[in-house]
């Protein structure tokens, strides 16, 4: 389900705000990284994984002033077990099982000690979303973390994957909390192979640029925090202030002056005045037009609707297919595959890479172009020459071109070529020349040196720039053109910036890895299959099969969250989906009959160990969760499992807010541990559906309260800051649209059209995943609601939903996500693409007659269902849930997606996976940090009923997804020690030793 299980945190839904990149990188700086080993049983030493082969993980234990330390995997199959096998001990939620990680320990810190400590969380429930361990992961090439959308048992590994996981808090679109190393600094060292003869990078002291200095010098440079403006000059310099923006890009994209420069920059007079200088109609500028995509590219905007222009367009519309010896040459064009009017290495570097960061294949004449430059040092010039001139290499445009080839790929002999180029002509200073026959170092060259060879995989001669960088920095913060300078310049400052913020042009313009009746209306009982909605849609037959097999779903009772380990939340959201089409009436009553007549899985745990009724944990959502399958199934929810799930939800709503730590109640109406939208909406439609509206008046006029006043939208999360998204406002407007009031009915009308607006190009909608499968089927619940206004949209969600349909009935997480079949995001599809509301689901199962259970070897675990036979079976599911439906919308989807995803499809995996280890297995390296004094979150909330993806984290309402959650600055590791920011201000040193996992 998708918002309920966000709340949770899929390790970590829910909440989008800010980036910390900035932050960090302004206050805290670039850290020392140290690298230490730790012996530890089980795992394959560090340096047995390289880019090509295996898996890294890093666990950043900086949040209990411990260090970064580093396992390694050498077949590597899923997240989950990369971290086991890289020697890390893990504890899942008693409410989700072992797939929803809840403490992790390695030997190298405090004897292997799991944390967070018992004292500090009981891990009955899933953590609170400020204080839980978030999962980050790069793919081979990336330099940057992406928030995981699926938990550590569902997510693949390739070989050069790089995991990370942080305690703290972020929200399902990991806007915060972001580990304060970069993927490169943990990779396993060397990207290809360096040159033969390759000199070794010099042996300096390790340094840092202060970039917080160095930010406040550029933005004192502009005028109206918007442009450069030249002393004595009236008229901006735009490529001056285009090379700010990148600089402060390079620190993290919530930065709000390069916002501002960036809708400076894209105002119509001012694109054309720099762009367009021979009129708008006309060829642009090529470097400029570069220079703007790459701003928009950076700041999130569109660069083919920038200043009424589609930069793009027009750079591919002006590659010269021809050259100045032509019969009729082109102006502007010296020979095949320059773009027009470039004349300049840098211009035909920067359109390649824009093109590029902007998701579009440059014309092969324009890539070649510059892999012909190559001059016969390796090196790159400055000019456009041609054939026979004479090429004189300067490290700055060697950098860049080798930069924009790497990018493009298909040129690896050049690239190696001005690799080497690059680390023979780095002085032992660390610093590099402005041109081949100058002397002293240049901050300007040095800093695009850097940047690429970071980007190469070249970090220890990248880290020796900085080193030298961190020794020019002037007082005032800004770098001169050379060393011994006195005069900082702009575009020495902004090169050192980026160098010294460990990102480079690619990255930092690269996107990361969308009349009611008075009476509550019902669906007449029927043993027919449900009709679709008209038009092109999903196959609900396949897609119910998909469910129903019992490959995925045990005995044909339960889903799996591990090993013998029920996935209630799950299975409740399957039987949701087959009670909406009516393909298996069977078995859904196997599943309604195993929940409702007291089957326990191999752990002896039956429903309501889930639900925890009856005990201080009892969560509304799970509890609400329960009550609408049985309402939907003509079972009595007063005694459903042998628990009055109606009369619990009555006594669960809250009479106030409670302490936020944990959060039990966030405020007065709010059910209790029902911390997202998702959760809330449950637990009023069950009651309202149960005839008791009086009863619910609290939970209604609590859930009314929550709705955005400007947009019609809910937010993911409850008691704490969180985004509009697509899963809480349709499943609140389900909720809502139960009731006859005036009021009401407002409050859904325009929830729809908020929800209407939302939709992406392609009929999809954004989820905590992206453009998300469970977000898109429950747009099409809410839109449904008023099928007559919306039904285009409709259809085009449909549409959505088979295009990703797989040829095994089920469906992927969201377009473009890790391939393969997901049984939370299956079950969400399946039922949403009918477009039932949950308030008006009814399949009437009279006449059906459960099937035996199937029989099973004596050794495998037995599972009871009073009078039903006996068995076993070990059968997985790729997904947890806890109380609510499928979803991928906040933090309780991310969460609930989190553990769900995570334990669900990871489990399957996780459990056909290898057996054996290499014996070969030796010490983890430790990345060892200094805490530098980083402020704890406020205290979250915990997520019960809902989906959400919170990668790091188990939810249970909705799908859970293992994706690790935490709380870390940005802050780039320097070569030689790692900083890492604690849990106060103090900073403390760490140093880590191994000992045996």
């Amino acid at each position: 389900m998708g918002t309920e299980q966000q709340a949770k945190r899929r390790p970590g839904a829910g909440r989008r705000p800010l980036s910390l990149l900035t932050a960090t990188f302004l206050t805290l700086g670039a850290g020392v990284v140290f690298l230490t080993q730790a012996p530890s049983a089980g795992a394959a030493p560090v340096e047995k994984c390289t880019r090509t082969k295996g898996a890294v993980v890093a666990v950043d234990f900086g949040h209990w002033g411990g260090p970064v330390v580093r396992g390694c995997d050498t077949t590597p199959t899923t997240g989950y077990e990369l971290l086991r096998s890289g020697g890390f001990g893990t504890t899942g939620t008693g409410h989700d099982g072992p797939g929803f990680l809840c403490r992790i320990g390695n030997s190298v810190f405090k004897n292997g000690k799991q944390h967070p400590t018992p004292a500090e969380e009981d891990c009955v429930l899933t953590p609170q979303a400020t204080a839980y361990w978030s999962y980050w992961i790069a793919s081979p090439g990336q330099r940057r973390w992406t928030y995981s959308p699926l938990g550590a048992m569902s997510r693949t590994l390739k070989p050069g994957d790089v995991d990370a996981w942080v305690f703290g808090g972020t929200d399902i679109g990991g806007t915060r909390g972001r580990p304060t190393f970069t993927p490169d600094d943990v990779r396993p060292p060397g990207g290809d192979p360096p040159a033969p003869g390759d000199p070794a990078a010099p042996d300096v002291p390790p340094g840092r640029v202060d970039l917080s200095a160095a930010t406040r010098w550029l933005t004192e440079r502009l005028t109206n925090g918007q442009r450069v403006v030249v002393d004595g000059d009236t008229a901006p310099n735009y490529l001056a202030t285009t090379e700010v923006a990148y600089a402060l890009a390079s620190l993290g994209d919530a930065n709000p002056t390069t916002r501002r420069i960036a809708d400076y920059l894209g105002r119509a007079e001012h694109t054309e005045a720099y762009a367009y200088p021979a009129g708008k109609d006309e060829a642009p500028d090529a470097t400029a037009a570069a220079r703007l995509a790459l701003v928009a590219e950076a700041t999130g905007k569109d660069p083919r609707a920038f200043g009424g222009h589609d930069l793009l367009g027009d750079l591919l519309a002006n590659v010269c297919l021809s050259g100045s010896d032509a019969p009729q040459p082109v102006p502007g064009c010296a020979t095949r595959g320059d773009f027009r009017t470039t004349g300049q290495t840098e211009g035909q570097a920067l359109a390649v890479i824009a093109l590029l960061s902007g998701g579009v294949k440059p014309p092969a004449d324009a890539v070649t172009r510059l892999a012909r430059l190559q001059c016969d040092d390796g090196g790159f010039p400055s000019f456009l020459i041609l054939d026979g001139q004479p090429c004189e290499s300067e490290a700055g445009s060697t950098a860049l071109v080798a930069l924009a080839l790497q990018t493009a790929g298909g040129h690896t002999p050049v690239v190696t070529r001005a690799r080497s180029s690059l680390k023979k002509a780095q002085f032992r200073t660390g610093a590099w020349p402005a041109a081949s026959y100058s002397v002293p170092g240049s901050a300007h060259a040095t800093g695009w040196a850097a940047q690429t060879l970071r980007a190469l995989g070249d970090r220890a001669h990248a880290d020796a720039a900085v080193s030298w960088l961190s020794r020019q920095q002037l007082p005032g913060g800004g770098f001169a053109f050379e060393e011994g300078g006195t005069d900082p310049l702009l575009y020495a400052t902004t090169a050192a910036v980026v160098a010294g913020a460990k990102s480079d042009l690619v990255t930092l313009t690269t996107p990361e890895p969308v009349t009611p009746p008075t009476t509550p209306p019902t669906t007449p009982p029927t043993t027919k299959p449900t009709a679709p909605p008209a038009g092109e849609g999903p196959d609900l037959r396949k897609g119910s099969a998909y469910l129903a097999d019992h490959q995925r779903l045990v005995r044909g009772r339960y889903y799996e969250a591990g090993r013998g380990f029920a996935e209630y939340g799950l299975t409740i959201d399957g039987a949701y989906a087959l009670a909406a089409t009516g393909h298996d009436d069977t078995t859904l009553r196997n599943i309604v009959d195993f929940l409702d007549k007291g089957g326990r899985d191999a752990m002896g745990r039956d429903v309501h160990d889930w639900t925890k009724i009856g005990t201080k944990y009892a969560g509304g959502g799970f509890i609400g969760k329960a009550a609408v399958l049985a309402e939907s199934v003509g079972r009595d929810p007063r005694d459903f499992g042998g628990r009055d799930l109606i009369g619990a939800l009555a006594e669960g709503v809250c009479p106030a807010a409670t302490p936020a730590t944990p959060r039990k109640c966030a405020a007065k109406g709010n059910y209790t541990y029902a911390t997202s939208v998702f959760s809330q909406s449950l637990g009023v439609i069950a009651q309202v559906r149960a005839g008791e509206s009086a009863a619910a008046a609290g939970p209604i006029a609590y859930l009314k309260s929550l709705q955005d006043p400007s947009t019609g939208a809910w937010p993911s999360l409850i008691g704490e800051r969180s985004a509009n998204e697509v899963d809480s406002t349709a499943m609140a407007a389900m909720a809502l649209h139960l009731l006859p009031d005036a009021a009401s009915r407002a409050a859904v009308d325009r929830s729809l059209a908020w929800l209407a607006a939302q939709q992406l190009p392609d009929g999809g909608f954004m989820g905590a995943s992206g453009n998300s499968v469970n977000s898109a089927a429950l747009a099409v619940q809410g839109l449904s609601l008023d099928a007559g206004k919306y039904p285009a949209q409709i259809a085009g969600a449909r549409k959505f939903l088979a295009s990703q349909q797989n040829e095994d009935g089920g469906f992927t997480i969201a377009e473009g996500a890790q391939p393969g079949s997901d049984v939370r995001a299956s079950a969400q599809a399946v039922g949403g693409a009918t477009g039932i509301s949950f308030g008006v689901l009814t399949r009437d199962l009279s006449g059906t007659t459960p099937e035996p259970v199937p029989s099973v070897s004596p050794s495998t675990p037995l599972i009871i269902t009073p009078g039903e036979e006996t068995g076993g079976s070990g059968g997985t599911a790729s997904g947890t849930g806890g109380g609510s439906l499928a979803a991928t919308g906040s933090r309780t989807t991310g969460l609930a997606v989190a553990a769900v995803l995570l334990v669900l499809g990871g489990w399957i995996t996780t459990r056909t996976a290898r057996v054996h280890r290499t014996s070969t297995e030796g010490p983890a390296l430790t990345l060892g940090r200094r805490a530098i004094g980083r402020p704890r979150p406020a205290s979250g909330r915990r997520a019960e009923g809902g989906p959400g993806p919170i990668p790091g984290r188990t939810a249970d309402s909705g799908r859970a997804v293992m994706p690790g959650r935490a709380t870390a600055e940005v802050r780039t590791p320097a070569p030689g020690r790692t900083t890492t920011d604690g849990p106060t201000s103090t900073p403390s040193s760490t140093t880590t030793d191994g000992g045996p996992a």
